[in-house]
């Protein structure tokens, strides 16, 4: 069991996990940026005893990732990496500050918590990492072009770690959703929401749930063998 920091926990996949570890009885350190209501709802669900501490941060700055750090004083025996922000748009409609946002949310802060936390883990030789991408890390997509690339980073970043710390004891991998039930599907009309389900050989859309499963099974000592995956959630498609 031990200490799980959930980045991303006011998000539908984030507060799936929490329920999912809490469940399990990992205590849980919760991070939120924008979604206050969300958080507050979903520590209301879990036992008292199962949250630590809950940490509000805008991970999409320096300083912001140095402050988070700064106020968490206790162990961390796993990381799961669920905060995440999609960028719709033409690529060369891009800006530069919005280019910014989504490298240091996605790529550089996930860099500085590992690398705060790391040396412990490999101290003790045990701790897990879990990085949630997307399916568009692997594939791309037009359109989303800044958020396959930050996806794509995260996924060479799981594989390229897991190998320099799989003697230490520290399990590393991510887990690739296709498409999830989540507020961050909003945007599409239900038009093409339901071309998208056609394309989808299960016929639906996933669930935040079958995301927290794939994560707490990964948290479990007998997934050990596993490093270095991306493991897919996307109903093959």
């Amino acid at each position: 069991m031990g200490n799980v920091l959930i980045i991303g926990a006011s998000g539908d996949i984030g507060a799936a996990i929490a329920t999912r570890l809490a469940e399990n009885g990992h205590q849980l350190i919760l991070h939120y940026n924008r979604g206050r209501e969300r958080v507050e709802q979903l520590v209301s669900t879990l036992p008292e005893h199962c949250v630590l501490k809950v940490i509000n941060a805008d991970l999409q700055k320096d300083e912001g990732i140095n402050n988070f750090l700064k106020e968490i004083q206790m162990s961390v025996h796993s990381i799961v990496f669920s905060s995440g922000s999609s960028h719709f748009g033409m690529f060369q409609d891009t800006t530069e500050e919005e280019m910014d946002q989504m490298l240091t949310l996605h790529v550089k802060a996930p860099w500085q918590i590992t690398k705060h936390f790391l040396p412990d883990m490999v101290k003790i030789k045990s701790g897990h990492i879990v990085m949630i991408s997307s399916i568009w890390g692997e594939v791309g997509a037009s359109f989303e072009v800044i958020y396959s690339t930050v996806k794509g980073a995260q996924n060479s970043f799981v594989k390229a770690l897991a190998k320099e710390v799989a003697m230490s004891g520290v399990s590393v991998n991510g887990i690739s959703p296709g498409f999830i039930d989540t507020k961050m599907n909003q945007h599409l009309s239900e038009e093409e929401r339901q071309e998208i389900i056609q394309n989808i050989p299960i016929n639906r859309p996933g669930k935040p749930d079958e995301v927290a499963h794939v994560t707490a099974f990964l948290l479990d000592g007998r997934s050990s063998y596993i490093q270095g995956e991306i493991i897919r959630v996307s109903g093959a498609w």
